[in-house]
């Protein structure tokens, strides 16, 4: 495995805290003249788990929360670009509003496979939120409708963003240098 310095922070963690509570004021705005049942909060996991705590705690708004796991890099040429979904979620959400919440929007991949896993269960509305968008590394078009932060083409790492699980546990977003 290549060595990494993590040393340039790209997004302080004051930065993402104020982001966090812009995405969730933007959320619970969008929910004032909706009376439908109480929305599911689905967060995917391992990258977004840090950002749907804090999101869900910010929300003020009454909520399901659960989660999926998704492999974004499955072994194997046949499998590039193909998410698989190793822990779909448990909460039926049928008729209801589902949010997903992402760490980073990067191909678009990994969120375009759970669209489509989630609007084979018949919700009523599907809106994705993300903490860092990456659009010019987009290869599918989709789109969160709220993001934290539009980050340039770097390799991140921090606040459940990870390299080769590493660094997960930083409290900002550093961009991340390879030296070997």
């Amino acid at each position: 495995m290549a060595d990494y310095r993590d040393d340039e922070i790209l997004v302080a963690e004051y930065q993402i805290d104020r982001g966090i509570d812009r995405v969730a004021r933007q959320i619970a705005s969008s929910r004032k003249n909706i009376v439908t049942d109480t929305p599911v909060i689905l967060g995917v996991l391992n990258g977004a788990f840090m950002f749907t705590s804090e999101l869900v705690r910010k929300l003020h708004i009454e909520c399901y929360v659960d989660f999926c796991r998704v492999s974004s890099y499955p072994a194997g040429p046949d499998l590039k670009n193909q998410p698989q979904i190793t822990c779909p979620p448990k909460i039926d959400v049928t008729g209801r509003d589902v949010y997903i919440v992402e760490d980073i929007v990067d191909t678009g991949h990994t969120l375009h496979h759970v669209l489509n896993l989630l609007k084979s269960r018949n919700p009523n509305r599907i809106e994705a939120c993300a903490l860092l968008d990456k659009p010019l590394r987009r290869e599918v078009d989709v789109k969160s409708r709220w993001i934290g932060f539009e980050i340039p083409d770097e390799f991140v790492v921090g606040y459940g963003i990870d390299y080769a699980q590493r660094d997960r546990n930083l409290s900002y977003i550093g961009k991340v240098r390879f030296t070997s």
